[in-house]
């Protein structure tokens, strides 16, 4: 397998040494503070956020990764075997290229097209190379490139100007004059972005699989990055052709793909002047109940995927292939606005297009590639379950816990990039941080995406389509995004709470009710027995119930409620000591049960506290008393129903 171009945009030692020690750090940090009782039974809801959800998804990229190593230890080279005993006998009777550039430095403008000239003369094969160009500048950039190589006789360059509305009415047009010259039975056509750079022997080692493979629609290939940026940058970029490799790979077994990838993609000819195929790259568009119709402004790689997988075609990713990109964010001074950016765009382009060829149904792509679709819906949702229900635990049930998902991100996505590294061939620590960003920011954007997917932008061209005309239709639109958005993250808010319990603990039913006591609760005790009787019976084990601050009343029926039963849990019951402290009026049936400091009976009024606490003794069980203050009194109710007559 060949090896990635030496000069591919990686941190520096400085950088990655720095995040070493930052990593340890943490991990000493999280180590120190972690709460013992996270691995207990009792911690079920934090199980649920770090464990149930996370063993399904991770489960799922294990399928992906150990059909990923099949794909690239024993399926792909015989198919590498069987390209190159094609090359060696027969070849494409013609090629045909089609460049895409829109305001590149000339600098870049150079690189690309010397080294696909370069290309183009060693393959041999007869070419035509339009170049879809946006202004004279790249006219002499691509003069200069064929003085240079002495204007080879197997080449012939076209030029064509861009209208300046993007990308796919410019692909339309090569098509249409590509489809006027009648393509030779099995030529090819390629199509390229004009920041993309061929590295020796892509066409040889590439094209050949079309004369092994009749059924094979189309192809695409490794990518690399040269960044100009910083190395967060430069990894973020490297990260994600990691994870690119990994799932290309997954799906070259099922003959699919998931996107042909506009940098580098090559296509059989006859079908890519096919009126139906460039009538999708120019036109593709979308019917929804809320958008109405609207076009697509990116996304072409999506469209001639679709028209392809829709169609029966065979689809494959050459992993010892590489094209290097010249990246660069939109704006280089700022990581995360670029990156959400990009990432909106790109997420975009997949919601659009995923929700039809779901509905496609599993028969023209197989069961694993219907499925992946079908996850990339579910992940975005799946992955906020994480994040969400440990803020849950964290605010509502310990605050320590933050230190144990730390843990478990630096676990799991630990283990993920060391995967990724395997093979990709490298690694770098930045990996850690920067694969959490892209899968909680990414979900948390694609659910952004989803409710909105109608607004579109290009931040190269500076052209954004999909929102309506008039301005009030285009508030109404915002709001009701909004409104559903809101809403689908609440009923998962909602599910999460009811799911893990996280909200359900008796110490906030008791401050409810503090709260509604109000002023009155020490000139009229409030009857506290059946309150008091479900938190002491449904509280953890070995818990302690905060009573609420004020006057509370207490007779026989808790007693009552409580003899014989099995499931008491509490072992205390503290009181508010602050300015407010608890009373409980008990009546002598009660105060019968209690046992003061001294273990004496409780007399007309008792302070306990914790230096000597009380005890009330139910059974075998005891609960102790603490900054309570027990007056003995009688129950107006309990004497009425004494003394009622017949």
């Amino acid at each position: 397998m060949s090896r990635p171009p030496v000069d591919r945009s990686v941190a520096s030692g400085v950088t990655e040494f720095t995040t070493l020690a930052l990593v340890l750090a943490m991990l000493v940090v999280v180590i120190i503070e972690l709460p013992s009782e996270v691995f207990s039974p009792e911690s079920k809801s934090f199980f649920f956020a770090i464990g149930a959800v996370g063993a399904w998804r991770y489960t799922w990229w294990l399928v992906q990764a150990v059909r990923s190593v099949w794909y690239n230890r024993r399926l792909f080279p015989r198919l590498r075997a069987e390209a190159d005993a094609a090359a060696a006998v027969s070849s494409p009777p013609e090629l045909y290229v089609l460049c895409t550039s829109y305001r590149i430095d000339p600098e870049v403008n150079f690189r690309v097209y010397d080294a696909l000239v370069r290309e183009l003369v060693d393959y041999g094969v007869p070419t035509t190379l339009f170049a879809s160009i946006s202004d004279r500048t790249d006219v002499d950039v691509i003069t200069h490139v064929l003085d240079d190589h002495g204007w080879p006789d197997n080449v012939e360059v076209r030029y064509m100007f861009q209208k300046g509305d993007g990308k796919r009415s410019a692909m339309a047009e090569v098509l249409r004059a590509i489809s006027r010259r009648l393509p030779e039975p099995g030529a090819l056509l390629i199509s390229m972005d004009g920041d993309i750079r061929l590295e020796p022997g892509t066409l040889s080692r590439s094209l050949s699989f079309f004369q092994a493979d009749p059924d094979l629609g189309a192809l695409t290939t490794n990518n690399s990055a040269i960044v100009t940026g910083g190395d967060a940058t430069r990894e973020w970029y490297d990260l994600r052709y990691a994870q690119r490799h990994l799932v290309m790979s997954s799906l070259s077994v099922s003959n699919r793909l998931l996107v042909l990838t506009g940098r580098y993609s090559a296509f059989r000819a006859d079908l890519a002047v096919q009126p139906d195929f460039i009538d999708l790259v120019e036109n593709d568009h979308v019917e929804h109940w809320r958008f109405g119709k609207f076009k697509f402004l990116s996304g072409d790689d999506k469209s001639t995927w679709y028209w392809l997988l829709k169609n029966g075609w065979r689809m494959r990713y050459l992993p010892d292939v590489y094209v290097s990109g010249f990246e660069e964010l939109p704006d280089r001074r700022r990581f995360f606005a670029s990156t959400t950016d990009l990432m909106r765009r790109w997420y975009g382009n997949m919601l659009r297009t995923s929700n039809r060829a779901i509905a496609l149904g599993p028969r023209p792509m197989g069961m694993f590639a219907w499925w992946s679709l079908v996850d990339q819906r579910l992940s975005m949702w799946t992955t906020l379950i994480g994040p969400t229900v440990a803020t849950l635990v964290t605010l509502f049930v310990r605050p320590s816990f933050i230190f144990a998902y730390l843990l478990w991100i630096l676990f799991t996505r630990g283990i993920a990039t060391l995967i990724l590294a395997w093979q990709r061939g490298r690694y770098s620590l930045l990996w850690i941080p920067l694969i959490y960003y892209n899968q909680v920011w990414g979900a948390i954007l694609k659910t952004y995406v989803s409710f909105r997917f109608n607004r579109q932008k290009w931040s190269r061209q500076g052209i954004s389509a999909g929102e309506p005309d008039d301005p009030v239709a285009v508030r109404r639109q915002r709001a009701v995004g909004h409104v559903l958005h809101g809403f689908a993250y609440g009923v998962l808010l909602f599910a999460l709470i009811l799911t893990t319990g996280v909200l359900q603990p008796p110490d906030r039913m008791s401050l409810a009710i503090a709260r509604d006591m109000g002023g009155e609760r020490a000139a009229t005790p409030e009857n506290a027995n059946r309150w008091l009787s479900q938190v002491i019976t449904t509280l953890p084990e070995g818990s302690t119930v905060q009573l609420p601050a004020g006057h509370l009343r207490v007779n026989e029926a808790l007693l009552d409620s409580l003899e014989g039963s099995e499931r008491i849990r509490a072992v205390r019951l503290d009181g508010d000591n602050g300015g407010h402290p608890t009373t409980l009026a008990l009546t002598p049936g009660v105060a019968a049960s209690i046992e003061g400091p001294a273990g004496e009976p409780v007399g007309e009024s008792t302070l306990c506290t914790p230096e000597a606490n009380c005890a009330l003794t139910l059974d075998r069980q005891r609960l102790s008393l603490v900054n309570v203050r027990l007056r003995v009194e009688a129950d107006p109710i309990m004497e009425a129903v004494a003394t009622a007559g017949p």
